[in-house]
């Protein structure tokens, strides 16, 4: 197997970094592998498939005062606002066949963070976890201003972190739920020390997006081929020096914010006062302040086996399956917490 695959960022690590018992579910922040990748014989199971077959519509949000402007994926018409953010390398589209089943009974809006997928800002490599909190402030304040739906937050490793930290802010007054996926502070933050090396490793060059596709699948950072047609274009883009696809997101510059992304992560987590779910690929190093809170009953975990990091493009009926079970669990309405009999009411803040 290679050594390096397609989104090997700091969202994910190497097999051989810990050696493991193959038989025991394997749990990181970062990508777990599979232990036999797919053989692929017909490049064309490798042609990138139309985003419109899953979402809605997409639109471009300017922030005011600024030259920011924020790619965001929509679908649906009715309930909640399933507000999605990706991990670090990859797009909005990371949600695209998770929000083709979420569509029928909420709605999605999947957004292309900063130095990602489409959305262009005057600085892409400031990945620091403010501006990053700013930039989905901004982009909710500009779609829905003073009158916010019901949002859940969902976000996955990297974006995960940024959802964690807009909720722990607890000034997003229609918040309703908080849905983070595979990532946990201790072993990100252990992580990081290897993750310069596997940024350098991976290959950088792809001579088309079919092969960015082959190699994504088959060095395992994904695992559903048809979720790999539509999410990796996006995360490409063509260098014309080059006469080549490049990865679009420039990670190897950012690194003096990663440690930001997850440093005291659990806490703000626990702290964040709305119903909350943790989903994991597996359970292998949860840390102690999460394995106490989840002893305590202070948020819900689900472990989705056989699977690697990427949750929702791996097993996305399974996953779009467990949102809309969370958000009639916890009562979600397009308004907020319904109540039966008086209608619904804002989440409470603590």
């Amino acid at each position: 197997m290679e050594s390096s695959n397609l989104g090997s960022v700091p969202e994910e690590t190497l097999e051989e970094q810990h050696q493991q018992d193959s038989s025991k579910p394997v749990f990181s922040a970062f990508a777990s592998r599979p232990d036999r990748p797919p053989t692929q014989s017909s490049s064309q199971k490798y042609s990138p498939l139309d985003w419109a077959a899953y979402f809605d519509r997409e639109e471009d949000v300017c922030i005011s005062d600024s030259n920011d402007v924020f790619h965001l994926y929509m679908a649906g018409k009715e309930g909640p606002v399933v507000f999605c953010l990706h991990g670090g390398g990859y797009s909005g589209l990371s949600f695209a066949l998770s929000a083709g089943k979420i569509k029928e009974k909420a709605r999605v809006v999947a957004m292309d963070l900063r130095g990602h997928g489409k959305s262009s800002t005057e600085n892409d490599l400031d990945l620091s976890i403010e501006t990053m909190c700013n930039d989905v402030f901004a982009v909710l304040n500009a779609l829905y201003g003073d009158s916010p739906p019901a949002i859940v937050l969902v976000g996955h490793s990297m974006g995960g972190s940024v959802a964690v930290h807009v909720a722990a802010k607890k000034t997003l007054r229609s918040l309703a739920g908080l849905v983070v996926v595979d990532v946990v502070e201790g072993t990100a933050m252990a992580s990081l020390i290897h993750m310069q090396k596997i940024l350098s490793n991976r290959m950088q060059h792809f001579s088309s997006i079919e092969k960015a596709i082959e190699w994504s699948v088959r060095g395992g950072s994904l695992r559903n081929i048809d979720s790999a047609r539509v999410s990796i274009p996006t995360t490409l883009s063509y260098d014309d020096s080059k006469q080549c696809y490049v990865y679009r997101a420039r990670l190897e510059e950012t690194e003096q914010y990663w440690r930001g992304w997850y440093e005291g992560l659990s806490e703000k987590f626990l702290s964040c006062p709305v119903p909350k779910v943790l989903l994991l690929a597996g359970t292998d190093r949860l840390d102690r302040a999460l394995t106490i809170g989840q002893m305590q009953g202070k948020f819900q975990m689900v472990v989705v086996r056989h699977t690697g990091h990427a949750i929702q493009e791996d097993v996305p009926d399974e996953f779009a399956t467990l949102i809309l079970n969370f958000i009639s669990r916890n009562r979600i309405g397009p308004h907020g917490v319904e109540i039966p009999g008086l209608g619904w009411r804002a989440q409470p803040r603590s």
